[in-house]
């Protein structure tokens, strides 16, 4: 959901939500400008996919069955992914590489389980765990945290210098996913959508926390500032 409803604040002009059937009407009544689709098999969401420009997947997704039909399914399509959550613990542990033009978010426990190190590797050298990744992977990388780390293959990293602690919070990523998403559907290429949806969602994290205090921020308290952000500035 929260995925979902950053991609539209960020000018998508259409998502769709791919998710379990008790889930949709709670979907719609919280945002009906979704096209919630109640999907239990691959079939199902394999019938959905040729209307997508973008795919993003792991927030929600869980690890059993359900979860690893789907993705294995998505990563064989033509369209660029987001990769987040437990798509990157499938990935991980399955050994399964994304395409070229994905983009993968780790926090650094995923980007752990990824590289087969610990937790405090990563954080010890974030740059070159980023660098690992990428090599790794072959995909441009956003290496979440304090100074979230954009790694792509032949390039320089990009570091974001913005966002707060109160954003160390369940669900910030899935907004995160569904930002960079809908930057890619607009036609960003995979590391201006990375580094400009980072910078975004820092950025309006920053703006909910001027507004009400870092202490007790969520989610969903970025939607309206992001659709500010990406709108250009009124005079």
């Amino acid at each position: 959901m929260l995925a979902a409803e950053a991609a539209l604040r960020c000018g998508a002009g259409l998502a769709s939500l791919a998710t379990r059937t008790p889930h949709v009407s709670a979907a719609l009544a919280r945002r009906p400008e979704l096209m919630a689709h109640a999907v239990e098999s691959v079939g199902e969401l394999v019938a959905l996919l040729p209307r997508a420009d973008v795919l993003a997947i792991g927030p929600g997704l869980g690890q059993a069955a359900w979860g690893h039909g789907l993705l294995a399914m998505a990563l064989g399509q033509p369209q660029p992914r987001v990769l987040d959550a437990d798509a990157l613990n499938l990935v991980a542990a399955n050994d399964w590489t994304p395409s070229t033009g994905d983009i993968v978010t780790p926090h650094p426990g995923e980007a752990a389980r990824l590289l087969g190190v610990t937790t405090d590797a990563v954080q010890r050298d974030r740059f070159a765990a980023a660098a690992a990744l990428c090599d790794r992977l072959g995909t441009t990388v956003v290496l979440k945290g304090a100074g979230s780390i954009v790694a792509s293959p032949g390039a320089l990293p990009a570091v974001i210098c913005a966002g707060n602690p109160g954003m160390a919070v369940g669900g910030m990523g899935d907004v995160l996913t569904g930002v960079i998403a809908s930057l890619l559907a607009q036609g960003f290429p995979a590391r201006d959508a990375a580094i400009v949806g980072t910078l975004l969602h820092a950025a309006a994290g920053d703006a909910a926390a001027r507004e009400e205090g870092e202490r007790g921020l969520l989610p969903s308290d970025l939607m309206p500032w992001l659709r500010r952000l990406v709108n250009p500035v009124r005079r």
